[in-house]
């Protein structure tokens, strides 16, 4: 992986530029520089070889889509795109995303989900320009890059996609995957509590971890610290672990307030249940909803 696919992801997870320039290891809404002018400085100083030509929004939350229209308009596109028919040149970087993505920023700007996430309302330069629906996207050859997006559905929303950089080894997560708290689940845009461990299954389906020691490919969670595949098994047996819990107290007939007064996450919430906004209580809960719901 380039240092400049770090850098760029050093500011905003879900959106990834290939060249060269120094890094420094982290990445999410835990990081400076997550606003979309301290993202063009960024990535101006040292001046990238090449202008931005592809934006890669992995959900729909504004926290990875917010700085789209400034990076957009920021690069420059020549031919039609990834395996896309089109004009010659663009003046704007093309924004690639499931085509939920763009649904779901179409209609729910100004609104919020049960989390709290904030969503925007964004301006016409700002919504995905590209988008695809069915399992996969693969995009042209570009940067010495083999670029595949998979959509995983129902995981944290119902347009999350993995993003695999086959050339580099790498593979961001979006919000599937976070290493400073539980998962979220967006009931609002079709999130569920199976799908986000289906998610990191095929995580880790795509990853090949390295003999016996960290490393192999890299992972770059929605928020957090680089990962690699053994991170991800963890926090996947950690959902796992958790999401059985609650199934098994369903079936035992208790109710929500029960369930939430055993406290099923304890012995991971100093870990994951840090975030005042997001806490081992409002995991379980959430997870206790989305067993619950009808099939």
């Amino acid at each position: 992986m380039t240092d400049k696919v770090i850098a760029v992801l050093n500011e905003l997870a879900a959106r990834v530029n290939s060249s060269s320039a120094p890094a420094k290891p982290c990445a999410g809404a835990g990081c400076t520089g997550l606003t979309a002018p301290t993202f063009l400085a960024t990535i101006a100083s040292p001046a990238p070889p090449k202008p931005i030509s592809y934006i890669i929004n992995t959900h729909l939350h504004g926290d990875h889509t917010g700085g789209n229209g400034k990076m957009a308009e920021a690069g420059r596109i020549f031919g039609g795109g990834p395996g896309l028919g089109g004009s010659l040149a663009r003046e704007n970087a093309m924004i690639i995303a499931h085509e939920n993505v763009l649904l779901g920023m179409s209609a729910d700007s100004k609104k919020t989900t049960g989390q709290g996430t904030s969503l925007f309302a964004p301006s016409a330069g700002g919504l995905p320009t590209e988008t695809f629906y069915g399992n996969e996207f693969r995009m042209n050859f570009f940067n010495g890059e083999g670029v595949v997006m998979y959509h995983q559905p129902a995981a944290h929303t119902d347009g999350d996609s993995l993003v695999f950089f086959r050339g580099s080894d790498v593979i961001s997560a979006g919000d599937i995957f976070v290493m400073t708290s539980y998962p979220a689940i967006d009931f609002e845009h079709g999130g569920s509590i199976q799908g986000i461990i289906d998610g990191l299954n095929r995580i880790l389906e795509l990853a090949v971890p390295e003999y016996q020691t960290e490393g192999g490919t890299m992972i770059v969670p929605g928020h957090g610290r680089l990962a690699d595949s053994a991170d991800v098994a963890y926090y996947r047996d950690m959902v796992t672990i958790i999401r059985d819990r609650v199934r098994v107290a369903i079936g035992e007939g208790k109710t929500l307030e029960q369930v939430k007064a055993a406290r099923l996450s304890k012995d991971y919430d100093t870990r994951f249940g840090r975030n005042p906004s997001w806490t081992g209580a409002m995991f379980v809960e959430a997870v206790y909803r989305s067993l619950s719901q009808k099939k």
